[in-house]
């Protein structure tokens, strides 16, 4: 048996060599080397929204660095136009009446500023006929009521007079400055009303709050963003709000239960709103997308007399671009104010670096919020010293 198992094992091998390749006995030829090419580029292919119809998520980088071009199509498309603080009032009032002249602190902007559909201004004086002028270091702020015309002029149609300058002459001035307003064609909102504005079959619903000098009522927020849903298509609320002469949105000190600005702003969206706008600080500020809507916390000075610090004369005028009711871009305008109330476009240079800024300062606050920044992350442009504690406000 174990003899049948030896020849069997010989006749498989056998059978198997018979039927195996040679092996090769000269030396091995190897493939030619493949020419490498360079990687296809996709540059000229569709984008994401153009390959699938759906609009893009909005976030730091396409808000910075946008790669989606917005169609040029009126059925669709509502731009709503935001600039920093409008403060017709101390050394703006007196040079105005000294040049007679209440056009003058609008005019280099005017043309720029009433090209949106909607122009929403933060107005932080009451205006009415004989205001005191006043060019010193006084906190009590009016503006001679023809500064209205300054504000046809630039194109404003909702005016915000939720602040900490508005009720300067108490309920009287408050009172003058909305019939001023209203006569004139504009809409206010901060008084407790929703302004409501259609554009082309697209309702934007305006409401605004104050938080400088006392904490913001919270509950009100809340109602007034639910009427302001019930009304229209689009809400956008505006806060006075934070610690003056600051690049990043924080609690003010001198309300004796600070509200941050941060933890407002995400709340406001939360509870509806579609689009957060702020102003206060005196300087430009960053910008967060939180849960896909944009919240911009300060837009630093439009109108002022703040001559005294670089940041203090530097502002930003917003362009906020909607396809039917999703903010899809933006877009900022850097101005500079020369003589004491009158903003001028930034030369390319400077405004550059301005945005820069922004940006920086918007993903500083990102990264401190855990949440998706630009790339590459810009470094903070340098500026110039302050002394904000010695500095009339």
């Amino acid at each position: 048996m174990r003899r049948g198992l030896v020849v069997a094992c010989l006749v498989f091998a056998a059978c198997n060599n018979a039927t195996s390749p040679p092996v090769a006995s000269g030396p091995v030829v190897a493939s030619g080397v493949r020419e490498l090419v360079a990687a296809p580029d996709l540059g000229d292919q569709p984008s994401y929204s153009v390959r699938t119809g759906q609009l893009p998520v909005l976030s730091l980088q396409n808000l910075f660095h946008p790669t989606y071009l917005v169609p040029n199509d009126p059925t669709h498309i509502r731009t709503m136009l935001v600039t920093g603080d409008v403060i017709p009032a101390r050394g703006v009032d007196y040079f105005a009446t000294v040049r007679h002249d209440f056009l003058w602190p609008f005019r280099p902007t005017a043309a720029f500023t009433k090209n949106a559909d909607v122009t929403f201004i933060n107005l932080e004086s009451p205006l009415f006929a004989g205001c005191p002028v006043d060019p010193g270091p006084s906190f009590t702020f009016c503006g001679d009521a023809r500064f209205v015309d300054g504000l046809t002029l630039m194109g404003a149609k909702v005016v915000n007079l939720a602040n900490n300058h508005t009720s300067n002459y108490g309920q009287q001035g408050i009172a003058l400055t909305d019939q001023l307003l209203r006569s004139h064609g504009m809409l206010d909102t901060g008084l407790g009303a929703v302004a409501v504005v259609e554009v082309r079959g697209i309702k934007f619903g305006f409401i605004g709050f104050n938080g400088v000098g006392r904490a913001i009522d919270q509950a009100a927020v809340k109602d007034q963003i639910a009427q302001a849903r019930k009304l229209a298509d689009i809400v956008v609320v505006q806060f006075h709000w934070g610690k003056e002469y600051e690049r990043q949105p924080l609690p003010d000190p001198h309300v004796p239960t600070p509200d941050d600005p941060v933890a407002i702003g995400h709340e406001a969206i939360d509870w509806g709103a579609d689009i957060v706008i702020g102003n206060h600080p005196h300087w430009y500020q960053g910008i967060e997308v939180y849960h896909g809507k944009l919240i911009t916390y300060a837009h630093g000075n439009f109108v002022f007399d703040q001559m005294w610090s670089e940041e203090t004369r530097e502002g930003v005028i917003g362009t906020y671009t909607f396809y039917d009711k999703q903010l899809v871009a933006a877009s900022w305008k850097p101005i500079r104010i020369y003589d004491y109330g009158q903003p001028v476009f930034m030369n390319t240079q400077d405004a550059s670096t301005a945005v820069q800024t922004m940006e920086a300062a918007s993903d500083q606050l990102a990264q401190r919020l855990h949440e998706p920044t630009s790339k590459p992350i810009p470094a903070m442009p340098g500026s110039p010293p302050y002394a904000p504690e010695h500095a009339p406000g």
